[in-house]
């Protein structure tokens, strides 16, 4: 056994020696573009062309294949079948997983309530879109079938109206697209997230958008909200009319629609019944929110909420105590709730095969040129069927004039092949009409067949004459798409469901007080005291007034509209604006900040931040050698609140902070002497505002980071010796010319 082992070991020694695998264990520098452009591009193009963005027609991918997998197995009609049928089915053009699969046919049913025309018909328990805990059934328990609308998916589809190509196999295949007869595209909401970029369609009514299809096929320049009025969504609830918002939406393609939920108040229960909800919410999210603010002391008008859903619908039951107005509190929820939700619109569609955002304008005309090519190929696919009826039946005619001698012909050929040759010869037919000839059955052989069989060449030259008339005028073809949809709009059309608000209350807004704009310039002393002064009278003003032992600190020019952010040494920020401060003249020690903002005693400023929006960063340099980036919006709030705690980060002292309106250089300068040249850049912001920030500059035990500063063109004679590749750095000594430079500045 142990020689056994040895020669086992020697062979996988020598098995070893011999495989090797070309660059394994090498590090090669690659450019980060040539990465992109070979590995990432091919992804994202994936991504944004084969799952996310819907195309013309209005469906992705996955739709497509599952709704022509049902059409294919003849759900059109019939009865239901189980769900899992369906999708083991649809795996034969979709292989991303049955679950996958499931989840696209839950979402196109009626049962599950997301889509206003929904596609499926469902049997069983699909779940509720407007529930995230109403979840669905597996698929071995649910049935399904072709919704009627489909029609209007599948009937031109043998009729070579739209492209096919092979399934990711090659053992069958699939339509590029499906020639809808009406703009599926607007009447059904459709959302996906790609790379780099999104698609949020809303739903308009099937009726409005058919309208307003053949107003503009009528008039180019017809008016798009005279007959489009506004989206309409399968929860219902009232649409808030913003005829300029509107507007925007119909002509770029992007834009909100305000939606609000819909309630009744029943009087006998002192009790609030919400019924129908934006379609971004959820009625657990709600009852969240509303828990929320009882809980915050935020609400007070409320006893109970529960959510009373059942098998009639969606039932959200509000319990009022006594003396509450209904209409004032519901206005109240509006404003704090998900009760009043922005449905974001970015109708960015795939149009052969490129990504576009367009208005409603544009995607109705893209869908009409789209529409009107499955028209021209469907007449084509009818004429090259009659053409070819009539050329074997004009072969037919030929035989009329002799039937005996095309029987004396077959009778006294010797072979079966020489048939066909003889029968052309004979006659002076081709070969197709000689085949068609020959395999008349010997029962048809009568006069009174053939005479019947060669009146239809007239009908057929008739039709023929009519489709080739069709063909060759764009207004006769526009005519059969105005009579398709009009069609559509009658079998289809069931009424709006979200309501328009034309006159509404909308949330009371906070009174805002209107500041005056002018120019000013902030002056701030170490000791805490602030003067605002007009920069217009800065030039008649003396020598500034400061207390003694006091410091001037840099003054600032901003607006009086400007927002003043004191941060202290407690780690608090305390807001406040430049117009809370009166104008002043340089002969006044000015307004002393800490007792006007009611800070603590041991408290004093560090840094004042003067911004006139909430926007860029704060850089908060740490002793440690750490340096914190937080995004101001961290800072804003929705009430007028005065104060922030935790504002910066307490876990080591702070060298200095600053407020950068957008990514720059900044020199670190330690006690060591050393300085970093570092760009803001590099540092990832935070939302959190006391994060402890990342090591920027290496430190030894008895040094630290004592200042920084924003870098100034030239203040260093070779910048790239403070300006590291990694962080953190040590940085650099200055040089004695870097030394006087610094003296100049």
């Amino acid at each position: 056994m142990a020689k056994r082992k040895k020669e086992v070991e020697k062979k996988n020694d020598s098995l070893s020696e011999n495989v090797h695998i070309k660059g394994a264990g090498t590090i090669n520098d690659e450019v980060i573009t040539d990465t992109l452009t070979e590995n990432f591009m091919p992804y994202a193009m994936s991504v944004i062309l084969s799952r996310a963005i819907p195309e013309i027609d209005g469906f992705k991918p996955s739709h497509r294949k599952l709704l022509y997998t049902m059409y294919n197995m003849g759900l059109l009609q019939g009865g239901t079948i189980k769900s899992a049928n369906i999708v083991g089915r649809t795996m034969q053009l979709n292989p991303h997983g049955d679950a996958a699969i499931y989840e696209t046919m839950i979402r196109l049913s009626r049962g599950n309530e997301t889509l206003l025309y929904p596609y499926v018909e469902s049997k069983g328990n699909f779940g509720k879109a407007y529930s995230k805990n109403m979840m669905y059934a597996a698929s071995r328990y649910t049935e399904a079938k072709l919704a009627p609308i489909c029609h209007e998916l599948f009937d031109d589809i043998k009729s070579d109206t739209v492209d096919f190509v092979d399934n990711y196999d090659s053992t069958m295949k699939e339509p590029t697209l499906l020639p809808v007869t009406f703009p599926s595209i607007l009447c059904n909401v459709t959302t996906g997230i790609a790379v780099g970029m999104a698609s949020s369609i809303a739903s308009f009514n099937l009726k409005e958008i058919c309208d307003t299809t053949v107003a503009l096929m009528k008039n180019p320049d017809h008016i798009i909200s005279d007959t489009l009025l506004a989206p309409d969504f399968v929860g219902g609830g009232y649409v808030l009319y913003d005829k300029d918002e509107l507007e925007k939406i119909y002509s770029t393609g992007r834009g909100t629609v305000k939606v609000r939920a819909k309630y009744t108040y029943d009087k006998k229960y002192n009790c609030i019944d919400i019924t129908q909800i934006p379609p971004t919410t959820t009625s657990e999210a709600i009852i969240d929110k509303v828990i929320e603010l009882v809980k915050s002391n935020k609400i007070k008008e409320i006893s109970d909420i529960r959510d009373e859903t059942d098998l009639s619908g969606l039932k959200i039951t509000i319990d009022l105590k006594r003396g509450i107005d209904p209409d004032k509190f519901m206005n109240k929820l509006y404003k704090s709730t998900p009760l009043q939700d922005n449905f974001s619109c970015n109708f960015n569609v795939l149009i052969k095969g490129r990504p576009m955002v367009l208005g409603v304008r544009q995607i109705l005309l893209e869908w009409v040129d789209f529409r009107l090519e499955c028209i021209r190929r469907r007449i084509n696919f009818n004429l090259d069927k009659k053409r070819n009826q009539l050329h074997l039946l004009k072969g037919l005619s030929k035989i009329l004039l002799d039937i005996d001698k095309a029987i004396k012909i077959v009778r006294e050929t010797e072979s079966e092949s020489e048939v066909v040759p003889n029968l052309m010869i004979g006659f002076g037919i081709d070969e197709t009409q000689a085949e068609y000839v020959a395999e008349i059955k010997l029962r048809h052989l009568n006069r009174e067949y053939i005479l019947k069989r060669i009146k239809d060449i007239e009908q057929l030259e008739g039709d023929i004459a009519e489709l080739e008339s069709v063909l060759a005028s764009k207004a006769k073809m526009k005519k059969i798409i105005v009579g398709e949809l009009d069609s559509v709009a009658k079998k289809y059309d069931t009424g709006r469901k979200s309501e328009i608000l034309y006159d509404f209350t909308e949330n009371e807004e906070v009174e805002v007080v209107e500041v005056a704009d002018y120019p000013v310039t902030l002056f701030l002393t170490e000791h805490g005291y602030l003067k605002k002064i007009k920069t217009a009278n800065l030039r008649l003003s003396g020598e500034q007034k400061i207390k003694e032992g006091d410091r001037m600190l840099p003054e600032i020019e901003c607006s009086n509209t400007a927002e003043l952010l004191f941060f202290t040494n407690q780690n608090q920020v305390y807001k406040s604006k430049a117009d809370d401060f009166q104008d002043t003249k340089a002969s006044v020690l000015g307004d002393y900040v800490p007792g006007k903002l009611e800070m603590s005693d041991d408290e004093q400023i560090v840094y004042m931040a003067v911004l006139s929006k909430y926007s860029g960063y704060m850089i908060f340099a740490f002793e440690n050698g750490k340096l914190a980036k937080v995004d101001m919006s961290a800072y804003a709030t929705k009430t007028n609140r005065k104060k922030l705690i935790n504002a910066y980060s307490s876990k080591a002292p702070l060298a200095q902070a600053m407020y950068i309106p957008e990514d720059t250089d900044l020199v670190l300068c330690s006690s060591s002497g050393r300085r970093l040249l570092v760009n803001t850049g590099s540092i990832l912001p935070k939302s959190t505002k006391d994060t402890q920030g990342v090591s920027v500059m290496k430190l030894k035990k008895t040094h630290r980071l004592e200042s920084i500063h924003i870098y100034k063109q030239g203040e260093f004679e070779k910048e790239w010796r403070f300006r590291a590749k990694n962080l953190p750095a040590a940085g650099a000594v200055l040089s004695e010319n870097d030394i006087a430079e610094q003296i100049t500045f």
